[in-house]
């Protein structure tokens, strides 16, 4: 057998932001047939993070409850220097004591190009004995976004942060219409359609494996030429 080649059933958990990536990467490994044993939500306490999603991120419980899957929430601080390591410590006590995350085998992530992010959570993983998988890692960004859609991934714009991209875009679901639209944006002020560098982030309020539908109430933050959406309810629909 090689170094590293998992057999049997596979128990993993997914990093999830809530975000269109690291949902789909969800999705993927239930394809897989593997036992995903809980949803792992980074709660930064400062504003910022080199690695996670900041906003919108409070809609990962919920997700878990749409899903049927655990739900665990880290607090990290958010510091380049630390964040991982408190992860670590964080997942490790939680296998070490035997509870949700007991008999892991491996993290899920969205990433899709960030070699930073993802060489940052291979690390980790090494270090805690598990395996890292980025299922997404390199999709082409139109097709990306396309198999979303025609997957039943409604895709929630929560924040942009690019030119192109204005207050009228916070709150929209992406459907095939707009995202016609989205892609000449792109094409024009030359961001990543798929966002991936940061120019849009997303929430999803449904996908295929989920046995309810996310309904949200919030308002549109906006500050000159960036702005976000801050949910002030989310609730399961059936």
């Amino acid at each position: 057998m090689k170094k590293g080649f998992v057999v049997g059933l596979v128990r993993v958990a997914v990093l999830s932001s809530g975000g269109k990536d690291s949902t789909y990467a969800h999705w993927w490994a239930i394809l897989q047939g593997w036992d995903v044993i809980s949803l792992i939500r980074c709660k930064i306490r400062t504003g910022d993070s080199m690695t996670f999603q900041v906003p919108a991120t409070d809609i990962v419980e919920k997700q878990s409850l749409a899903s049927e899957t655990n739900y665990i929430e880290f607090v990290l601080s958010g510091e380049e220097n630390s964040e991982m390591e408190e992860l670590a410590s964080l997942i490790s006590e939680n296998m070490r004591k035997g509870k949700i995350l007991e008999k892991l085998d491996g993290l899920v992530s969205g990433a899709l190009r960030s070699d930073y992010q993802k060489s940052r959570i291979e690390c980790m993983c090494e270090e805690l004995g598990i395996h890292s998988f980025s299922p997404l890692w390199h999709n082409n960004p139109d097709n990306h976004i396309s198999s979303l859609i025609d997957d039943g991934f409604k895709i929630l714009i929560t924040s942009v942060s690019s030119n192109g991209l204005d207050k009228s875009w916070i709150g929209k679901i992406i459907n095939k219409s707009n995202y016609a639209e989205l892609k000449k944006l792109a094409d024009k002020y030359r961001f990543n359609v798929d966002g991936e560098g940061g120019e849009f982030e997303t929430s999803i309020l449904n996908a295929p494996h989920y046995s309810s539908e996310l309904v949200c109430e919030g308002e549109i933050i906006w500050e000159k030429t960036r702005g976000h959406f801050e949910f002030s309810s989310i609730n399961l629909v059936k």
